[in-house]
């Protein structure tokens, strides 16, 4: 029975203490972009993401995977301390695909308490 109740504190207390780690987080300053109406002549669009770290220990950003390899992005590579600023750099080529509407998203792994988050470009590209 002593071992049950020790155990049981011992499992308790790191939980409490899990729940006591800092995190980061995440805040975009938006999470659409849209690009409006563009022409096919004029294919390649860019746009930048400003994100903010909300949390109390610094923000590292591990990945950002777009949905499709029309899209590129760089990032902020160094950890985002606490209430400072970092960006995505967002790149559209649309060069090689048919006009018309497109929304693509873009998942940005970090360690933030939300680990994937999502932002999304869209817009119209006419003939």
């Amino acid at each position: 029975m002593r071992k049950i109740i020790i155990l049981t504190m011992m499992l308790l207390a790191s939980f409490n203490y899990a729940a006591a780690q800092k995190q980061a987080k995440i805040e975009f300053d938006k999470t659409v972009h849209d690009f409006g109406t563009f022409s096919a002549s004029d294919p390649v669009k860019k746009c930048t993401f400003t994100l903010t770290n909300t949390g109390d220990a610094p923000l590292i950003i591990h990945q950002v995977l777009p949905s499709c390899g029309c899209t590129v992005a760089d990032f902020t590579k160094t950890p985002i301390n606490p209430g400072e600023k970092g960006k995505i750099e967002v790149t559209y080529n649309g060069g090689r695909n048919k006009a018309g509407h497109f929304n693509k998203g873009i998942n940005v792994r970090s360690n933030a308490t939300e680990e994937v988050s999502r932002i999304y470009i869209k817009g119209d590209m006419t003939d």
